[in-house]
């Protein structure tokens, strides 16, 4: 009986983590499938979004750089995390929302397009890997290459 009451909590604790895996994985990456609901222009206004974040973090991760007190320390990596973490959110939805799912080689501009969306996710990486702020620059330049091919829908 016992062991009947374990295999059960085991086997639902595994459909709830994988439900939860698979809910927010699709969330996140909005979808793979072809459910019609895109809104380009705002996945455009959320990467503008983490080049700020970003220019913020990097501001902040060199004036607590010459710090050694355990706060600025715990700033410091707390402020690199979440550089990094914008970086990758607009590689992302760059390579996973519009390279792979938007991206039609048989549209018009499909070249010009797939040269600007790999120049995002090469100046992301950069801002990645940098604190210089001709990172951040390139980065933002290169995002708002990409805005007029994506704008705003009225409905």
């Amino acid at each position: 009986m016992l062991k009947n009451i374990r295999k059960s909590i085991l086997l639902k604790t595994i459909a709830i983590v994988g439900l939860s895996v698979l809910f927010s994985a699709q969330a996140y990456a909005h979808c793979q499938i072809p459910c019609g609901i895109f809104n380009d222009h705002a996945r455009i206004q959320t990467m503008l979004e983490d080049v700020t974040t970003i220019e913020k973090s990097t501001n902040l991760i060199v004036s607590l750089a010459g710090k050694s007190d355990a706060q600025s320390q715990n700033q410091l990596v707390r402020w690199v995390m979440n550089k990094e973490e914008h970086a990758q959110n607009i590689i992302e939805v760059s390579a996973d929302y519009f390279l792979a799912q938007r991206l039609k080689p048989s549209q018009e501009g499909y070249t010009d397009l797939l040269v600007k969306h790999h120049a995002v996710i090469i100046a992301a990486m950069k801002a990645k890997q940098n604190t210089d702020k001709e990172h951040i620059s390139a980065l933002l330049k290169s995002i708002e290459a990409l805005a007029p091919h994506y704008p705003e829908h009225k409905h």
